[in-house]
């Protein structure tokens, strides 16, 4: 059953056209080269691409999983076919400058047409995922030399790319890694593609670390350089980054042959994502791998969180897609699945089995989980173009509107990563709810999307790592500016819905429910006790995320009313599923906020002075 491409392209097109009105970044002179014509062939173009070359391919990779048979390691036909059609399209580079070989497409375009293609297959996009932040990286903090070596030859698709950051002894706790990179000579410094040193250590959970596709792999790693007495500095103010190519290469970019010190030592055998190697890598049995120190030396943190951020935003959007992909499928099934008969309107429970068995989405509680997936994924899938806009805006927006839209970016991005990964997954539990048993067996999609979904709770950053950076981090700096300025836009939406008779009950709920929040935010930190203030911070993450989500869908309800009058039938019933969604979420999900915020409010304690005795 393939995917319905053209819903898909139908909430695309509202989401960028009416709602975010993405045709007027064409104002800007970054963007002035694209109208809605050249956005609509690049959404053409991915479209193509995931139904043709990613999506038949899909169960395919999980079942076929990449193994290394002591000297190779193998992967499926499909996986170098379906990266090499990637990289030919241009999107590799494509909201890059044109100097780079980029189209200056804006992000929220770029990231609406990538969205397809995660839909088709998210572990066969995961190769071109971490490419295009690797070389977004080295764009940002790499020397003009890196630049040109390393990260033109992966927006070209010749190279492909990775990040290192954790360790078998130091998951996410990066101050306790221990790889260590030493100056290579006394000339180290005078290296052309940057100082150069040698790494040993071991690198876990890398995705991409090792295969035969393309001509090279660029590992970004995270090591620390020892002091005089040998001593590795202590946090995470004594990393520092570095470009570890898998082959050394010179100075134009050109492989020279020369395989560098780094070693597989295993395979990740995941629950889902089974299409994307995951590896273990060791650097340095052999005397040391060659690394180029990208920016200053200890400043390694400071420039990987650019790749990151833009990882953590692509994981939100990879966990929208999947769940939308659930949900569609879902649906489809649903709609063809004659099960049970309607229940008579009285106040007896009568079914009467003369009549013909209807179709299980003509069914309540069916419905309630269509709804439930539906206003999930849209709204995530919101969530996702709206932060994507946020980067074009500062790229191309005035001084003061860019600082706006960075300021929203960073306190949004904890949400963007976190709540798709959560609600989605949610989305595709319900999915083999509908299916039933069908749904629980490996003959239909959805349980597929169930298991790749659960690495996104995980990667780039835990739920419980993204609550902490939440609230012990992005709502205080600045003073709060970043927490004042998301409140002002949430009012903002408030005060137009409340003219709309349609609308304004659920701005009263949603005025509530912020109010609510910026109470809690107080509560946390009212005692000054940051132990105890973060305790609670996955519960508060997650009502924040919610209230964001129903302000985002409020939003979208009053486009959505807007255009009504004017709609033709077919039209009218599509701008009708967005209310729908906000009507479901407002009664159903925003109610939640409240229970999520209790602990919060209370101060409660019990994480604080739980012993190891309590389990």
């Amino acid at each position: 059953m393939q995917l319905d491409y053209a819903s898909i392209r139908q909430t695309l097109d509202f989401l960028l056209y009416d709602w975010l009105e993405v045709e007027a970044l064409s104002r800007h002179a970054r963007y002035a080269g694209h109208d809605r014509q050249t956005y609509g062939a690049v959404l053409d173009m991915c479209e193509r691409l995931a139904a043709d070359k990613f999506e038949p391919f899909n169960r395919l990779v999980d079942q076929q999983e990449p193994h290394f048979d002591g000297q190779q390691l193998h992967l499926p036909d499909c996986t170098p076919a379906a990266c090499a059609a990637y990289a030919e399209s241009g999107m590799l580079a494509a909201s890059h400058d044109y100097e780079v070989g980029g189209m200056q497409l804006p992000c929220v375009v770029d990231m609406a047409a990538n969205s397809m293609v995660s839909a088709a297959s998210i572990a066969l996009k995961a190769y071109s995922m971490l490419t295009a932040a690797n070389a977004g990286l080295l764009l940002a903090h790499g020397t003009p030399a890196q630049q040109k070596a390393f990260a033109l030859p992966q927006l070209q698709g010749r190279f492909f790319g990775t990040m290192n950051l954790s360790e078998p002894q130091a998951g996410s706790s990066l101050s306790d890694i221990t790889t260590r990179a030493v100056p290579d000579g006394d000339d180290f410094a005078d290296d052309p593609l940057g100082p150069r040193y040698r790494l040993t250590g071991r690198k876990m959970w890398i995705s991409g670390g090792e295969h035969a596709m393309g001509e090279n792999i660029v590992h970004l790693v995270l090591a620390k350089v020892p002091d005089d007495s040998g001593q590795l500095p202590a946090g995470v103010g004594g990393i520092s980054l570095f470009i570890v190519p898998k082959v050394l290469v010179d100075t134009e970019g050109q492989v020279t042959g020369e395989r560098n010190d780094i070693a597989l030592a295993g395979l990740n055998h995941k629950l889902g994502y089974r299409g994307t190697v995951n590896t273990l890598l060791h650097y340095g049995e052999q005397g040391g791998a060659v690394g180029y120190r990208v920016g200053a030396l200890g400043a390694g943190l400071k420039c990987m969180f650019h790749m990151m951020n833009e990882a953590r935003i692509q994981v939100g959007l990879g966990a929208t897609m999947l769940g939308y992909a659930g949900y569609l499928q879902s649906r489809d099934y649903a709609r063809q699945r004659p099960q049970g008969r309607p229940v008579a309107a009285g106040q007896k429970v009568v079914k009467n089995a003369q009549q013909p068995q209807v179709p299980i989405a003509e069914h309540a509680d069916v419905k309630r989980m269509l709804l439930a997936q539906k206003s999930y994924a849209e709204g995530a899938l919101a969530l996702q173009l709206y932060c994507a806009k946020l980067v074009d805006t500062q790229r191309a927006g005035a001084p003061q509107q860019g600082d706006a839209a960075q300021l929203l970016l960073q306190v949004l991005t904890p949400i963007a990563k976190s709540w798709p990964s959560q609600w989605c997954q949610e989305g595709n539990s319900l999915a083999i709810q509908v299916l039933g048993g069908y749904g629980y067996t490996r003959d239909y999609a959805v349980e597929q999307h169930w298991r790749d979904n659960r690495l996104n709770m995980i990667h780039e950053g835990t739920h419980g790592i993204q609550a902490l950076d939440l609230l012990g981090r992005k709502l205080r700096m600045d003073g709060g500016a970043a927490w004042a300025l998301l409140q002002a836009e949430i009012a903002q939406t408030v005060a137009t819905a409340r003219s709309v008779p349609a609308c304004a009950p659920w701005a009263d709920r949603l005025d509530a429910a912020t109010q609510a929040l910026h109470a809690a935010t107080d509560a946390a930190w009212a005692s000054g006790n940051a132990q105890l203030a973060l305790a609670n911070a996955t519960a508060y993450m997650t009502a924040f995320g919610h209230v964001t989500l129903a302000w985002l869908w409020l939003d979208m309800a009053l486009k959505a009313h807007g255009r009504m009058a004017a709609a033709d039938a077919g039209q009218q019933a599509f701008l009708q599923g967005k209310l729908d969604c906000a009507r479901y979420f407002y009664a159903y999900e925003l109610p939640l906020v409240q229970a999520w915020l209790a602990p919060v409010m209370a101060g409660e304690a019990l994480f604080v002075e739980l012993g190891g005795s309590g389990f």
